[in-house]
């Protein structure tokens, strides 16, 4: 029988001095109490209390032991009051975990304007080290993770927080050696510099739109940045994020191929631990990060 509930039983007994009125008290029968009571003496066993026709008095070890018990449910009934105002509340620690091109974009600075605005939460942000599991970063401690696949597992919850726009592009001194694209299908005759973890490239929006398993990889890596940088060094032709790639596609070190196509949008997904009762931090951070990036647009290119 569960030890908590036999010591409750115990404590009100000895609080009220009688079966009957600890029964009273806990909306159960004096028989059910007695029967805690003395199966909370065989678990301790020693005899706590001394039973008369008329009272029930406390033993030397039981007077020591309602003590005890009393000082362990009041730290019990303590600890889950304070457990549940900080469920409800927006402090405590928020850990987050993404992948480290992701955290090189608006992200951290949305993150770090939370930070500011919510001091009581304390922030980890973490770049990198996700499993391909999606639900990992529960059994790694974190509270969020930050995908841009669409997902679909129970095991977790995803909110939409913004879309990452991602350009087709590649140097005006590679062009001018190897020829603009005329049409998607042209890519499988250019030397492409290729995410390791997105090898299919899909190019125009809707019906329109084409998937390009890429073969003619002149480059790969696991760093955007890295593909950027070989694309601005005329290696080839990458698909990258805008945000990163903004300032070299607005200086012309970057030019958009089939601008009239473009590329589809990403979503950026908060991935967070399933329930319907979300922790208040959980909460308020995603509802922030959504109003960030809408007041915060990603700035559009001029082809």
């Amino acid at each position: 029988m569960d030890r908590l509930l036999l010591m409750h039983s115990f404590v009100t007994v000895a609080q009220v001095g009688s079966f009957s009125g600890a029964a009273k008290k806990l909306g159960s029968s004096g028989s059910l109490v007695s029967r805690h009571v003395a199966e909370l003496e065989r678990q301790v066993g020693v005899r706590l209390v001394n039973r008369t026709a008329r009272s029930v008095s406390l033993t030397q070890p039981g007077q020591r032991y309602a003590e005890f018990a009393a000082r362990i449910l009041e730290e019990i009934e303590a600890e889950d009051a304070g457990i549940a105002r900080l469920h409800d509340r927006a402090e405590g620690t928020l850990s987050i975990i993404c992948p480290k091109w992701i955290g090189s974009l608006d992200l951290g600075d949305a993150i770090a304007a939370f930070s500011a605005a919510h001091p009581k939460i304390q922030v980890r942000f973490e770049l990198g080290g996700m499993s391909d599991r999606t639900y990992d970063f529960l059994d790694g401690g974190f509270d969020v993770a930050f995908h841009t696949r669409d997902l679909r597992d129970s095991s977790v919850r995803l909110k939409k927080i913004s879309s990452l726009p991602f350009v087709l592009c590649a140097s005006q001194d590679y062009i001018k050696r190897h020829g603009a694209l005329a049409h998607p299908n042209d890519v499988a005759a250019h030397d492409c510099l290729v995410h390791v973890n997105d090898p299919v490239w899909r190019i125009g929006h809707g019906h329109a739109s084409t998937l390009h398993k890429i073969r003619n990889i002149a480059f790969s890596s696991n760093s955007y940045i890295a593909l950027q940088k070989a694309a601005v060094h005329g290696r080839g032709i990458a698909l990258l994020p805008q945000r990163p790639a903004y300032d070299d596609l607005v200086s012309g070190a970057l030019q958009v191929l089939l601008p009239e196509l473009a590329v589809p949008d990403r979503p950026l997904y908060a991935i967070y631990g399933p329930g319907q009762d979300t922790p208040r931090k959980i909460s308020v951070f995603l509802d922030f990060l959504a109003d960030w990036f809408a007041r915060n647009p990603f700035p559009a290119i001029r082809s």
